[in-house]
């Protein structure tokens, strides 16, 4: 079905010990699928859904959130930053993955969520501690992002069949995003944009009052969801099914340190990891600021959610679709790849001429295009990701799912902190991070089109397993 079958016939012997019987026919291991799987995806897709609906609090309402607490640009620059910066202990987080199994990292995480939403969430009047408080909670909610972000392929590989493992990646790799997505919808509605007219002393007092207990009001709501799951969590969440469902899920994998080896050694691995980190990395980035980039072109508050909320949600339903697509059709991810970034190059190209300052070169700037262009980017890129990760594991197979995803998913929010770090000193005109966007999706078609794909992990279920 397209795919170029490329391995050595040493990584395609199967890694399990199989018995021959007198009829030379082989025995398998057993295996079975249970209904509780879903309740397990679940859990998972909903500690996803708030740690990306935490991570994005602040970007939606950061004009409200100025004139509350006093942040700057650069305040709101860092909340978000907060988010890849809580990748840099990733390898601890995988280590543990790979050692202790999905209960203990889940838990940890979950731990780690309570905490920080709990510190965001103390009323104080002091706003310089409240402002320190609230950094150390997005910090916190930050270092859940290894675990939700890389785990949903050995989520997947653990407890679904091949058939439908895809679809469980990309609900439990797309959740995260859909989270952060409501958080364009739920802030902006809960939390009043500012008056921009002149205000007498006393009735603008009481304009930031009310602001800052709407934003608190929110921030007691995302804690108390916070504790709710982290209790579910405690109570059942297992590391692995009784019984594999598929030959994968039950095979030998590689150890910690020869994974990374593998990895870095790999030239195709490298080549669709930067096809990967690179567009989701700055579509991260950009999506955290879009009210500020949005702002120039006369797009309210309001509006810039409704924007970013769309854009997600359509990249979290189509990508849902494709995967689903994909279970029933193997071998056809490089391809499905190339149509995604081929739309998302044109869209964003799109949005690009058409947000550039007015020079009478640009394209027409409504709101109909504004709102189209922009849908259309997070649909295309946002929908590759459960693409992507299938992609991975097929490539390096037998390295674990969770290394594997760690890696790619660490380098995605390495470019994101770097955009944002580049946004601290260039935050005056921001039709730059446009351009990222689109060199970014063009840069990742290349790479795509160039790339020679393998799938080792179906073969060995898909074949071996008959």
């Amino acid at each position: 079905m397209g795919a170029v079958w490329s391995s050595t016939e040493d990584e395609r012997e199967p890694l399990l010990s199989t018995t021959l019987q007198s009829d030379s026919s082989f025995v398998q291991p057993v295996s079975r699928v249970y209904n509780r799987r879903w309740l397990v995806l679940g859990l998972f897709s909903l500690l996803g859904f708030m740690q990306g609906m935490v991570w994005n609090t602040w970007g939606p309402i950061q004009n409200s959130a100025k004139l509350a607490y006093g942040f700057t640009s650069i305040d709101i620059a860092m909340l978000v930053l907060c988010g890849p910066v809580g990748f840099i202990p990733w390898f601890l987080f995988m280590w543990l993955m790979d050692k202790k199994g999905l209960r203990v990292t889940m838990m940890l995480s979950a731990f780690l969520m309570v905490v920080g939403t709990g510190l965001r969430s103390i009323p104080l009047t002091d706003l310089s501690v409240k402002k320190w408080l609230i950094h150390g909670g997005q910090l916190l909610n930050g270092l859940a992002g290894p675990t939700v972000m890389s785990a949903p392929p050995l989520l997947s590989t653990t407890w679904f069949a091949p058939d439908q493992r895809a679809t469980a990646t990309a609900v439990a790799a797309l959740l995260s995003y859909l989270g952060a997505a409501c958080s364009f919808l739920i802030g902006p509605l809960v939390v009043p944009a500012p008056n921009q007219t002149t205000l007498p002393h006393s009735s603008a007092d009481m304009s930031i009052a009310h602001i800052r207990d709407r934003v608190q009001i929110v921030l007691y709501a995302e804690f108390g969801m916070v504790f709710l799951l982290f209790a579910a969590v405690v109570s059942y969440f297992p590391s692995r099914p009784p019984l594999p469902p598929s030959v994968a899920a039950a095979s030998q994998r590689l150890s910690y340190r020869s994974s990374f080896c593998r990895l870095l050694s790999n030239f195709r691995f490298l080549m669709i990891a930067l096809a990967y980190s690179v567009p989701l990395g700055i579509l991260a980035g950009w999506s955290g600021v879009l009210d500020m980039i949005l702002t120039p072109a006369k797009v309210s508050q309001v509006d810039a959610g409704w924007i970013g909320f769309w854009s997600t949600v359509g990249g979290c339903v189509v990508g849902i679709g494709v995967a689903r697509f994909a279970d029933s059709m193997r071998g056809m991810l490089k391809l499905i790849l190339l149509l995604m970034f081929s739309g998302a190059t044109l869209s964003s190209t799109w949005l690009t001429l058409t947000c550039l300052p007015d020079s009478g070169s640009h394209l027409p700037l409504t709101a109909a295009t504004l709102y189209t262009s922009c849908i259309l980017v997070g649909i295309f890129i946002l929908s590759s990701v459960p693409m992507f990760f299938e992609l991975f594991i097929e490539t390096v197979y037998p390295v674990p799912e969770g290394i594997t995803c760690g890696v790619v998913t660490f380098l995605s929010n390495l470019f994101t902190g770097a955009l944002l770090f580049f946004l601290t000193f260039y935050h005056t005109d921001l039709s730059w991070l446009n351009w990222c966007l689109t060199g970014s999706c063009l840069f990742s078609l290349l790479l795509i089109l160039l790339f020679r794909e393998s799938y080792d992990r179906l073969y060995l279920d898909v074949f071996v397993s008959v």
